[in-house]
């Protein structure tokens, strides 16, 4: 069964449990930027206005225009493909019609709070208020955003092994870095021969490739999502830093190794790593179906906060699947910033990152990122946790 087919089976449970008569993806030129949901649907894009649609009962049904319907027809993936020529307003009326209860409830991909869920434009949607108005259609659009978190974070045993090979190739990568990654190499050097790699592997960038991977050696570097330097150079007694991201068949990776520079590993050091790790262990420890995001957040901060470092000023987990920052729940503080998508309930299936770190004066930032699926038990580590810290000989 293609991945297509498997998500859009997937979609109608949560069609039904957001009681939707129908969930809409409206999109046209996809091309040139388009709903970040429609790779889960379709391979390929669409060029005029598109209707994709997931109904109650359970059908599939595509409104596109004529050049845009064979490809659909041709997958298999959708009860019915009804191709357009001149407009496709009396089409997807005609649907809406078919489906509806006499009060509708249609559901839209937009979210004030989740990247992910919030793909359709707003000219799309000043559109499908003009085809409804005056009719009993009127008013009977709803957000999505649950539907489309549960769709995107629920991962498919398809989906689940797409990301494991990403850890792999990433796994792989992190290796040859430890062999090139040498004192007086620049952070700038190890940046662009992971590209060179990935690019002669045919991989992807889970982020922007400007700043995917992230490197750091010292405690002059750009902390978070910054540009490695051709004057910052691995030094002895550096710790050498790598937040790395790989989209393999579709699917992301994102985790974060580190090393230090010297023949040992200094007491400092040690007490820094032991206490990322037993953040990264308490939040793992409360991750289960049915806790909140900032629940998980909570036992992470205070861990490294009584081991007597100061918060991190960033979500401890953030969902991974497509991209790296895959929208829906994460595993992060009340804070402005996030929205509601830190009180959103934790499902089994889903995929987090536990990421956090410290920087340690003179030396630089020692962060670490695992990844985890979400257990009806607990969780479990995808990644193969980094205990220790190892070396790279002066």
């Amino acid at each position: 069964m293609s991945l297509t087919r498997e998500k859009l089976n997937q979609a109608v449970k949560f069609v039904q449990e957001a009681d939707l008569d129908i969930w809409l993806t409206f999109v046209r030129e996809t091309a040139g930027g388009s709903d970040p949901v429609l790779p889960l649907l379709i391979e390929g894009g669409l060029t005029w206005h598109s209707a994709l649609m997931v109904t109650r009962g359970g059908d599939k049904i595509a409104v596109v225009g004529n050049y845009d319907a064979d490809p659909l027809v041709a997958s298999g993936d959708w009860d019915k493909v009804i191709p357009y020529v001149q407009g496709m307003k009396e089409n997807l009326l005609e649907v809406f019609e078919e489906y509806c209860r006499p009060t509708p409830r249609i559901g839209l991909n937009f979210s004030s709070d989740d990247t992910k869920a919030d793909g359709l434009t707003h000219g799309m949607f000043l559109t499908l208020q003009d085809w409804v108005r005056d009719s009993r259609f009127e008013g009977g659009f709803v957000s999505a955003a649950g539907l489309l978190s549960k769709l995107r974070g629920i991962k498919t045993k398809s989906e689940l092994e797409r990301i494991e090979g990403a850890i792999l190739a990433g796994d792989l990568i992190f290796k040859e870095i430890a062999e090139f990654a040498k004192v007086g190499v620049s952070e700038r050097a190890v940046y662009d021969i992971v590209h060179r790699w990935m690019r002669e592997r045919g991989l992807g960038f889970s982020w922007d490739p400007a700043g995917d991977p992230i490197v750091n050696s010292g405690p002059h570097s750009m902390i978070g999502h910054g540009v490695p330097s051709d004057k910052i150079i691995i030094e002895p007694g550096h710790i050498f830093h790598v937040d790395l991201g790989v989209i393999w068949l579709g699917y992301s990776s994102d985790v974060q190794r580190c090393w230090y520079v010297g023949d040992e590993v200094p007491e400092d050091v040690q007490k820094g790593l032991d206490a990322v790790n037993a953040a990264i262990s308490a939040g793992a420890e409360l991750l289960r179906p049915g806790v909140l995001g900032h629940e998980v957040d909570a036992a992470a901060r205070a861990t490294i906060q009584e081991r007597g470092y100061p918060e991190y000023l960033h979500a401890f987990g953030h969902q991974v699947g497509l991209v790296a920052h895959d929208g829906g729940a994460i595993l992060g503080p009340e804070w402005d910033r996030y929205g509601d998508t830190p009180r959103i309930p934790i499902c089994e299936g889903e995929i987090y990152t536990l990421e956090l770190g410290v920087t340690l004066p003179e030396r630089g930032y020692l962060g670490l990122e695992e990844m985890v699926v979400v257990t009806a038990e607990g969780c479990e580590f995808l990644t193969t946790r980094q205990m220790t810290m190892p070396l790279i000989r002066p």
